[in-house]
């Protein structure tokens, strides 16, 4: 029996719940010395003076360094290339300005990180405040510029290549949206360590992807490859945020050679939140127009992305926007712009969906701004509008090509499993009685891109090999940081080796033992490395086919493998057969059999869904209370749906908690108003229903798995859904619209202020 589609335990928990993980905070390195950065207290300066001497004379202390301990060092490198223009390139350590609270201007190295904080306490850093610009909208005028040599703070623009025509359109509407900062959150904050052996660097890191780091460093440091070995271990948490090195990280590497010992880094929750990247951070101009039976010809999405003080990944947010312009429907007369501009601000980055939960979000809310203005429900919108089902490529009018979807069917299965006219009845009886608490019924539709392939496709290394003992090690690029793919890669070496799961050990993330590989991002993992498990594993069963034909004095077309019961046999004659433990001994003399696989999927999939949330808000308090989030998440073949339902869980919560109540704020002068787990109010199992999780299946074409992405999927359907849901909660009152979050606050003022519909 087969163990695909069953819900298979996770075999990492036991670990992990009983000694613990090991992380890059557990290493005890001999001799190790601790890093503490000195952090900018202004959003916007120019630097007069840094003063270590107090410092460099406390107890304990190593060395304190400034930028000009480490000029010889480039700038950051930009991520992928021409994502960040040089002149938007960020010093390693600041220099004559800082332009974000929480920028490190110095370094302070000591025998332990209390030492070291101690004396970073008493570095002195005089400033001369500069104007300071957090409103990106402000930015985008470019009357202030950030960046010498430039004419604009845009580090990355879109122009209007394609325009919409909104001449035929009985009904047209324009709403500008923010879709806030959030801050990653994960509960592994950043953490690095570095010693060095001669010409030979060793860094431990906290890490979506050891070769992606690697590369880095080699970049900054000059070496060779051969003279770097990255290791990541177990790792608390990624969502996007790990999967690019910041200077803090890459410094520790500089800073153990200055010294001549091993340095460690681990950074505070609040240094975490002011200078980690964050995540969305948009300012979106949407505009849509059709007729009043429902049938929408025309959609435009303007974007304007807040890159903040140093352009990064964020900055190519906007293009996966204009990727996603037109979701899961059928227009053809769209338009799209966009912009990323910077602000004295942190930098943005990827975080958990980076540009398909944003572009999903305008769609969605555009949907219901339509659907409200012509009266018509906005699940009958909906259906007027979505692609038919198809299971060939389809091409949107961005160029994206879609694989196979089913946007209809996933729309109402959410509805009927939501039990929709239900709702919508007993919403009708609170309104008509009067009630001071009313419901909310949300609708998305969504679909989004995963395992991104560039020109050459999307590509993974896998390899199993066969241990003298019979059992099997299997190596793997991918990166685990949470989602359970050492279980998913045993079900899937198990099951077409015939060997148990318990029988299988895993190495990851070593760049002298794994010989390339890919970040572990954009919800690829499933898809590509699990099709790379699986094509070694057929590699290295048919190398033991031919050692077990030997064996059985066989020819190797005329021996098969039982994967029942795990052992080889001749074609009509299974009573004589051989082990993988017989196939091992017999190959224990230096001829080691391993499968290798360097699987290649060459275009992005597209998994989709549709949500339905259902919210209670108190009339006289503007509180909202999420009752019921019914979640249709389509990733294709359902490899393990257990651990399907916990990233789909884990997604819901993420897109929830910023419709309600998580937002990253700063006031005026660029100080930070949310750098903590209590002033930011990151959600909790308290403010969540359990959720109620919908299979669906369509499979991918693109891989033997038929597997699909699901990290990101529930994050991208979840947001419009609770945002929609809390609006037409209000939306009787003459509410249109609502800016995320949507804490009481904000929806207690939207119903004070709103015109009687």
């Amino acid at each position: 029996m087969s163990l695909m589609g069953t819900r298979v335990i996770r075999t990492e928990d036991p670990k992990l719940l009983t000694h613990g993980g090991d992380y890059v905070g557990d290493l005890d390195l001999a001799g190790s010395a601790a890093l503490v950065y000195v952090r900018s207290s202004m959003a916007h300066a120019r630097i007069l003076d840094i003063d270590t001497s107090a410092a460099a004379t406390m107890p304990g202390v190593i060395k304190v360094l400034t930028a000009a301990d480490i000029a010889h060092l480039p700038k950051l490198p930009s991520p992928f290339p021409g994502v960040v223009p040089d002149p938007y390139l960020r010093p390693m350590l600041a220099t004559d300005l800082v332009r974000f609270v929480g920028e490190p201007v110095a370094a302070v190295i000591a025998e332990n990180a209390y030492l070291a904080t101690d004396a970073s306490e008493q570095v002195v850093v005089s400033y001369e405040p500069l104007t300071v610009v957090v409103d990106l909208e402000e930015s985008a005028t470019d009357k202030l510029l950030f960046f010498e040599g430039t004419e604009t703070n845009a580090s990355m623009q879109i122009p209007a290549f394609m325009k919409a025509n909104f001449d035929d359109c009985e009904v047209v509407l324009e709403q500008r949206i923010v879709n806030p900062r959030m801050a990653i959150g994960a509960i592994e904050p950043r953490c690095a360590a570095a010693l060095w052996n001669g010409d030979h660097l060793t860094v431990y890191a906290s890490s979506q992807g050891v070769h992606q780091q690697l590369g880095q460093y080699l970049l900054i440091y000059g070496l060779d490859e051969s003279q770097v070995r990255v290791i990541t271990p177990d790792v608390g948490g990624g969502f996007g945020g790990k999967g690019f090195p910041l200077p803090e990280e890459l410094l520790v590497a500089e800073f153990s050679r200055q010294i001549g010992r091993p340095v460690t880094w681990t950074e505070t929750r609040t240094e975490n939140m002011l200078a980690w990247v964050h995540g969305r951070g948009q300012v979106q101009t949407i505009k849509i127009g059709g007729s009043r039976d429902g049938v929408i010809s025309a959609y435009s999405l303007d974007i304007l992305q807040d890159a903040g003080g140093y352009p990064h990944i964020g900055s190519a947010l906007i293009g996966a926007g204009m990727m996603m312009l037109t979701g899961t429907y059928g227009w053809t007369n769209v338009g799209f712009s966009g912009r990323s501009v910077a602000t004295n601000t942190a930098p943005t980055g990827a975080f958990r969906g980076a540009g398909r939960p944003e572009a999903t979000a305008a769609i969605e809310r555009a949907i219901d701004l339509f659907a409200a203005e012509i009266g018509m429900d906005p699940a009958d919108v909906r259906r007027k509008n979505l692609l038919p089902a198809f299971d060939t490529a389809h091409t949107t009018p961005t160029g994206t090509k879609y694989d196979s979807g089913r946007y209809g069917d996933a729309l109402e299965l959410v509805l009927e499993s939501a039990g929709y006219k239900a709702l919508r009845a007993e919403q009708a009886e609170r309104r008509a009685r009067g009630d001071r608490k009313q419901i909310g019924i949300g609708l998305s539709c969504y679909v989004e891109i995963t395992g991104m392939a560039g020109p050459d496709g999307a590509k993974e290394y896998g390899s199993v090999e066969l241990k003298p003992n019979g059992t099997v090690l299997a190596v793997t690029g991918s990166s685990p940081h949470g989602q359970g793919h050492y279980t998913t890669w045993g079900m899937l070496i198990s099951d077409e080796l015939g060997i148990p799961m318990d029988k299988i050990t895993f190495i990851h993330g070593d760049t002298d033992i794994v010989p390339w590989s890919n970040v572990t991002g954009g919800s690829r993992s499933a898809q590509i490395a699990g099709s790379a498990m699986v094509d070694a594993s057929v590699r290295l069963a048919t190398q033991a086919t031919d050692k077990a034909a030997d064996l059985l004095e066989a020819k190797a077309d005329d021996v098969v493998l039982d994967k029942a019961k795990g052992v080889f046999h001749v074609k009509g004659t299974p009573a004589k057969a051989v082990s993988w433990a017989d196939v091992a001994g017999a190959s224990s003399n230096g001829n080691a059999l391993v499968g290798i696989s360097q699987f290649v999927q060459m275009a992005a999939s597209f998994p989709f869904g549709a949500h339905c949330a259902v919210v209670e808000v108190d009339l006289d308090t503007g509180r909202v209370e999420l009752l019921r989030h019914v979640a249709v998440d389509d990733c294709g073949t359902l490899l393990n749906p257990l651990l399907c339902d916990g990233q789909v869980h884990g997604g819901l919560a993420s897109g929830a908690a910023q419709a309600l109540i998580e937002e990253i704020r700063y006031d005026t002068d660029g100080n930070p108003q949310t750098s903590n787990f209590a002033d930011y109010g990151i959600i909790s199992a308290a403010e969540l229903p359990s959720f109620e999780r919908v299979e669906m299946v369509t499979k991918s074409p693109l891989n033997p798995l038929g597997a699909k992405g699901i990290g990101e999927a529930g994050t991208v359907g979840s947001t419009p859904a609770v945002q929609n849901a809390v609006i037409d909660a209000v939306s009787h009152l003459g509410v249109r619209h609502i800016d995320m979050p949507c804490t009481p606050e904000r929806v207690w003022r939207a119903i004070s202020g709103a015109e009687p519909h």
